[in-house]
């Protein structure tokens, strides 16, 4: 369902009746999930529920055996996978658990590479990587990616993600690899994009309070995605 009071010309994702099945077993079973620009969701379930199950069809690298999702407007579902690729590098930005920068390119490199794979000016892609990193406090150039704090790497993944001004944003376990105090303030960087970069951010996590701090909080179990009532809410 779309959120609340959101029309639906401004749903960034919109996912219908997704159902996925593998031997035995099925992970997903008529899910339904939206995102609106300016909007956060998070997801929690246990380990095998399913989550990087629907975090790879929404990608596109994983095909639904029925329903829809539809990303920036577009049924990603009817698509041919070339013409799948292309919508996805220009409307998707993906934050990784362990942030995965190539380590032998500098900061700048790492983000302005996502720029020039998208076919942005090599001028007009360092100097949006470099303003970038300086917004998100990561220094651009004059140290190594291996020489970056975790905190760090994981800004950098951020900014890359970015840099392509995606639709959506996608993060998987984004807070997963670091340590109290750098996943608070990665978990607070991170919710306040949507409002910041007009997209719509879901994000993928064991991590109840950095759930928390998203719009809106859903569970994956059996198949299903559940609205989770916060403790606000429930007293």
């Amino acid at each position: 369902m779309a959120p609340p009071s959101v029309p639906a010309e401004q749903l960034v994702l919109s996912a219908r009746g997704l159902r996925y099945e593998i031997p035995g077993r099925t992970l997903l079973d008529a899910a339904e999930l939206s995102v609106a620009a300016g909007h956060s969701v998070a997801v929690t379930g246990p380990s095998g529920s399913g989550k990087s199950t629907l975090l790879m069809c929404l990608l596109g690298l994983a095909e639904p055996k029925s329903g829809s999702i539809d990303i920036a407007g577009e049924d990603i579902t009817r698509m041919r996978a070339g013409r799948v690729a292309k919508h996805r590098r220009d409307n998707i930005g993906m934050v990784f658990q362990f942030a995965e920068l190539l380590h032998e390119l500098s900061p700048v490199e790492n983000v302005a590479l996502a720029a020039l794979l998208a076919g942005r000016d090599r001028k007009d892609a360092f100097r949006r990587a470099e303003e970038l990193l300086d917004e998100l406090g990561v220094p651009a150039r004059g140290t190594a990616t291996a020489d970056l704090s975790g905190g760090e790497r994981q800004r950098a993944a951020v900014a890359r993600a970015l840099v392509n001004e995606p639709a959506l944003l996608l993060a998987d376990e984004p807070t997963g690899a670091l340590d109290e105090e750098n996943r608070d303030s990665v978990g607070q960087l991170l919710f306040s994009l949507p409002q910041r970069w007009n997209c719509g951010l879901l994000v993928v996590t064991h991590d109840h309070s950095i759930a928390a701090r998203a719009d809106e909080h859903l569970e994956l179990r059996q198949g299903k995605l559940l609205a989770v009532r916060s403790e606000a809410a429930a007293t």
